[in-house]
């Protein structure tokens, strides 16, 4: 079954949807438009259900089949929020907001789970019920967390629950997809050093917290390389140091800021233990201290083999099987769908975005190609996993 017929006769529709939602990005929690805009239009196409506010401000629509109640209940999960980001692509629909811009492609994702609501809404052409799921703060904010917490599975009884992403470099109308981990977890640290500052002509009265810092950012590149497996994943990236003012004081304090990467919870717990070991001992022998604030974020996101086999074979109905790689390599970004499928099984697969600009690049664009591909997956899901008549024999 290739992209279905209705979805590509509303596909530019669709597309001036998500270019709407390019021109007004807005960020975390704060997606007040874009959500009140997907709360309408679910009501429009007639939806059984339209919750707003889970999560802060997350939309929900119930959408039940054409033999109404019964069969399973089956989440599509799309992310809202834009980055704090300055657009540089020159586009006619570019940001209209400084500062904001959709570079991940939410807009696309948003716009697609809308169309797949309308069609579905429709046709009704499966037994069962569909709960599209409109998050807020995928970037940062842990949106599915917080919709996790507000009851999402439980009062909707979401029993399997479906993410998407799209991914420049993969060519369009193509997905990846793999069973167990497909995204890292996501750890901050905070580090602060503290040495003895003083004038810089005088260093041997003072105990160099620069020094300190500056072999912090080196020891800690030891942690992956000589203290976790080589089979495994991990990265430590110091990513900000802040110390002094001045070219002739040696500060008294100095900040570094990172992230730690991991796709298994055993080296996850060696990378944070190993992180505050290397950092104090490395400040003891240069006669400073450090205080390390390490903070878990999201956890790995992890597909369910079953769902992620069932997925797959979707995909290849609407794209075709050599247009689905299902040995793709696991990435070491984060995505907070990884909530969602530690609550119930599921799946997360990537959509090609053909060859644009890379998510969070100010050059980056969703290209909308692939809608035809997102919404027809999606709709395809439900159809399949609910089909509308039952098999011969069956009771």
């Amino acid at each position: 079954m290739p992209v279905l017929n209705r979805v590509a006769d509303f596909a530019d529709e669709i597309a001036a949807w998500r270019r709407d939602f390019h021109q007004h990005p807005e960020l975390l929690f704060e997606v007040h438009r874009t959500a009140a805009i997907v709360a309408d239009k679910l009501k429009e196409f007639g939806c059984d259900e339209v919750v707003t506010g889970l999560g802060r401000t997350g939309v929900v629509a119930v959408i039940k089949g054409g033999r109404g109640a019964g069969g399973k209940v089956i989440g599509l999960r799309a992310d809202m929020d834009a980055l704090p980001l300055e657009e540089a692509t020159g586009l006619s629909y570019r940001s209209t907001v400084p500062g904001k811009m959709h570079a991940c492609g939410h807009d696309g994702h948003t716009a697609m789970l809308l169309g797949a609501a309308k069609y579905l809404a429709e046709t009704r052409n499966f037994n069962g019920t569909a709960v599209m799921i409109f998050q807020p703060a995928e970037e940062g904010g842990g949106g599915g967390q917080e919709m996790v917490k507000d009851g999402l599975m439980e009062r909707f009884g979401v029993q399997e629950v479906y993410g998407l992403h799209n991914m420049p470099g993969i060519p369009l109308g193509h997905f990846a997809i793999r069973p167990g981990a497909m995204m890292a977890a996501a750890d901050r640290f905070d580090i602060i050093v503290e040495g003895k500052g003083g004038h810089a002509a005088r260093p041997h009265e003072c105990s160099d917290t620069l020094l300190a810092a500056c072999q912090v950012v080196n020891a800690l590149q030891s942690v992956v390389a000589r203290n976790v497996d080589p089979l495994d994943s991990a990265v430590v990236s110091v990513c900000s140091f802040k110390a002094g003012d001045a070219y002739n004081i040696i500060p008294q304090t100095a900040k570094l800021m990172g992230t730690v990467r991991t796709l298994t919870e055993p080296v996850r717990d060696l990378c944070e233990e190993r992180i505050k070991a290397v950092v104090e001992a490395t400040c003891a022998a240069y006669g400073a201290t450090a205080v390390v604030d390490y903070r878990r974020g999201y956890p790995v996101t992890r597909n369910h083999p079953e769902q992620t086999d069932f997925m797959a074979r979707v995909a290849a109905e609407v794209a075709g099987e050599r247009a689905v790689d299902t040995g793709i390599v696991p990435l070491m970004g984060s995505e907070d769908f990884s909530y969602m499928l530690e609550e119930r099984p599921g799946a997360y697969i990537f959509m090609g975005n053909g060859d644009t600009a890379g998510v969070h690049h100010p050059k980056y664009d969703f290209d909308d190609g692939a809608i035809p591909y997102g919404v027809s997956l999606w709709a395809k899901i439900i159809e399949t996993a609910m089909p509308a008549r039952q098999p011969a024999g069956a009771a």
